[in-house]
């Protein structure tokens, strides 16, 4: 992206930018043409990328404009045209995917079948547009009684391009300790962000304060999406949130993570949208967002996680079992591992089950995947079956139950091990280091075959 560019008349191009941002985010429709309940929305702003830049806003926003009301069932056609001397800074473009045909100038756009009709418009900063320039596109959108509505987006070539300072893992933690969680956002874009949207979510810790310009969602979800309306950020300029926010560590948990999301507030993101009726929280102080020279360090686009490790240990005990009986008798066998705590390591170890040799398993557990329908819920190789072990609290226990044909005196083994991959489901970091067990004397036991 070039420096110089996008320097250039800064102060004309903030002020078209304050007043397009002013329109709000649901587009405007000329002389407030509504008919019969039906209404055409786009945006009001839309930021084009320009010409030959690769390096742009990662996910930017789609142009969409869309038909709402009891007359916008069916594909009825949008007519979607470049605002006469809007030619030399965008352009449009054919899409089989949307279903657009046309020129660079207009083109004929059906709107899909959903619940509410749209259709994203392909479209383009023309080659050597200046950053800053500014144009419309206009669209038409033609009732069944010949009735139409129009309404209009301006675009702008350059984009606001936040990125977000990742902060190094942290593994020092104390139990229930309160800490912070520094928050700094760079302007790596061509144009100047107007307004800030941010989003901190929390996994395995808790907000130990709740800001008055942030809103939270319900429980059991940990998430604050907060917003600094009248922040200007220019390229190039790197701001932070003050106070830092403070978090606070589990009692018992033994890892956590939280991550971090930035968006300019002209563009608007999903978050805008699932938290706009959450309660805020007024018991707080106010979060501000200040311009800071020299912050360094790595700034990431998109969501940007740090990893927690909190100063506990978690002792997994395992009880093995002694069997009676003659070769070729059937008994159950109960394996049971017990979190003596103090801490909880979430989704971390499995058992490892492995047979007294000359006996065999003809019963396993299960797990449903399906009605009626079940697979074993351990792993086995080689004869040794692994079975993973779900979240267990202090002072909970987990039983697996196998039944076995017995063969002759021998002995077999039972252990616990630690997994080192990530959580399927997403509820543990991946930064976690296992259970830290202070008692690994306790970890394995014996399952012998007796007469």
């Amino acid at each position: 992206m070039s420096e110089g560019l996008a320097r250039s008349r800064p102060v004309r191009l903030a002020a078209v930018l304050l007043v397009l941002l002013s329109l709000g985010l649901t587009g405007c429709t000329d002389d407030d043409e509504r008919t019969a309940g039906l209404t055409l929305t786009a945006p009001a702003l839309h930021y084009l990328r320009p010409h030959g830049d690769k390096k742009g806003m990662a996910d930017a926003p789609a142009l969409v404009v869309a038909a709402t009301g009891p007359d916008a069932e069916g594909a009825h056609p949008i007519v979607v045209e470049v605002a006469k001397g809007s030619e030399h800074i965008v352009r449009l473009r054919e899409s089989v995917a949307s279903d657009c045909t046309g020129s660079a100038t207009r083109l004929v756009c059906l709107l899909d079948r959903g619940p509410q009709p749209q259709t994203r418009v392909p479209l383009a900063a023309v080659k050597g547009g200046r950053i800053g320039d500014t144009g419309r596109i206009r669209f038409t959108y033609k009732r069944s009684d010949g009735n139409q509505l129009t309404t209009r987006t301006d675009v702008v070539v350059g984009e606001p391009v936040l990125e977000v300072l990742k902060t190094p893992a942290r593994k020092d933690l104390r139990p229930g300790s309160a800490f912070t969680a520094p928050v700094a956002v760079r302007n790596t874009g061509e144009v100047p962000v107007l307004g800030l949207g941010l989003q901190l979510s929390a996994h395995g810790v808790d907000f130990a304060e709740r800001y008055a310009n942030c809103r939270y969602p319900t429980p059991p979800a940990r998430a604050a999406v907060c917003r600094f309306a009248g922040l200007r950020i220019a390229p190039g300029q790197t701001v932070v949130v003050l106070p830092a926010m403070r978090l606070r560590a589990s009692k018992t948990g033994m890892y956590g993570d939280y991550t971090v999301q930035a968006w300019p507030l002209d563009v608007g993101t999903t978050q805008e949208n699932v938290y706009a009726n959450a309660p805020a929280s007024g018991d707080g102080p106010t979060l501000t967002a200040g311009v800071e020279d020299g912050v360094r360090g790595t700034f990431t686009q998109g969501v940007v996680g740090t990893d927690l490790s909190i100063d506990t240990t978690a002792d997994y005990q395992v009880t093995g079992a002694d069997l009676h009986g003659a070769p070729g008798s059937r008994r159950t066998l109960r394996l049971t591992v017990r979190n003596n705590g103090p801490g909880d390591p979430g989704y971390s170890s499995e058992l490892v089950f492995t047979p007294p040799p000359g006996s065999g398993v003809v019963k396993e557990p299960m797990r449903e995947t399906d009605v009626d329908s079940y697979e074993p819920f351990c792993d086995s190789t080689d004869g040794t079956y692994r079975c993973p072990m779900d979240r267990l609290a202090p002072g909970d226990s987990r039983t697996f139950t196998f039944t076995l044909r017995l063969g002759e005196p021998a002995e077999g083994t039972v252990r616990v091990e630690d997994i080192r991959s990530p959580d399927t489901e997403g509820t543990d970091p991946p930064g976690r280091t296992g259970r830290r067990d202070p008692d690994p004397g306790n970890d394995r036991a014996t399952v012998r075959v007796l007469r």
